[in-house]
């Protein structure tokens, strides 16, 4: 059996890989308390499942794999199906998003939606290893892979309950540095299924390599994430001021001091006035 390191350069990898996946995660929250208190939600889902399936899914994984190598072994990645693998990490977050917040409070669809998203997120990760080209026999452990499926349906899961609930700057924050926990983990425990063995008769792989197609690719994803994160911004996003509609509502009932705010019950207190008035 080769050996397998996932740590090539050290801490680098890991550590950038999870500063994105929380980059991602937290633009992503940001984007869905948009979408939850205005007009023009659809913009906003897309928005937030670019941001989490690709900055935050897609991004992190392929920065990860950067620091994945297996010795005495070549490593080439297919670049259809690294894109590909792009599409399918946000299109499934999007139909995630999608369901929780068009049906708003309903538990079978926060599960449906995780379950829909997790094995997509799972499907984008094996997918991502099915584009790295190797001469050496790859295997995976059945087992592993599955507890790496679990983990990704739990994490989805929770990652779409926190765009639903989460509320505040620092509970966002909060949020995002756990969603950045849960999709490393996924991918480290999938990492940790693989196994890689000396096969013969087998060719030297073609494609990309890491650095020619990854980097390239991650930067500029990378690049429209930090833009579209100033553009939305850090800042707190109120809720809807139910306060102020209150107030809006009782003003129908009684007339502003200036008389400028006059209505249907305007009519209704001088009617009351004039029955009382007939009375004495």
């Amino acid at each position: 059996m080769l050996e397998i390191d996932q740590f090539t350069y050290g801490w680098l990898t890991p550590v950038l890989a999870y500063v994105m996946s929380v980059t991602g995660s937290l633009l992503a929250l940001r984007c869905m308390v948009r979408a939850r208190n205005g007009d023009g939600h659809g913009g906003w889902i897309a928005t937030g499942a670019v941001a989490l399936g690709g900055t935050g899914i897609w991004v992190m994984h392929f920065i990860a794999m950067l620091g994945f190598s297996v010795r005495n072994a070549t490593i080439r990645y297919d670049i259809p199906v690294t894109l590909f693998s792009a599409a399918i990490a946000m299109g499934v977050v999007w139909v995630g998003l999608s369901i929780v917040v068009r049906r708003h409070g309903d538990i079978q669809a926060l599960l449906a939606g995780g379950t829909i998203t997790g094995l997509g997120v799972g499907a984008m990760h094996y997918s991502g290893m099915y584009a790295m080209k190797t001469d050496a026999a790859v295997r995976y452990d059945p087992w592993i892979v599955l507890l790496s499926l679990v983990i990704a349906v739990v994490a989805a899961t929770a990652a779409l309950w926190f765009t639903l609930h989460v509320r505040g700057l620092a509970a966002t924050i909060g949020a995002a540095l756990i969603m950045g926990i849960a999709v490393c983990g996924m991918h480290y425990t999938g990492m940790f299924s693989m196994r890689a063995h000396v096969a013969e008769h087998m060719h030297a792989p073609a494609g990309a390599q890491a650095g020619q197609l990854l980097t390239p690719l991650i930067v500029a994803v990378s690049m429209v994430t930090m833009v579209t994160l100033l553009q939305v911004g850090l800042s707190e996003i109120d809720e809807p001021d139910l306060s102020r509609i209150a107030g809006q509502r009782a003003s129908r009932y009684w007339p502003s001091q200036d008389g400028g705010g006059r209505g249907p019950s305007d009519e209704t207190a001088r009617g009351t006035f004039r029955h009382r008035h007939r009375r004495w």
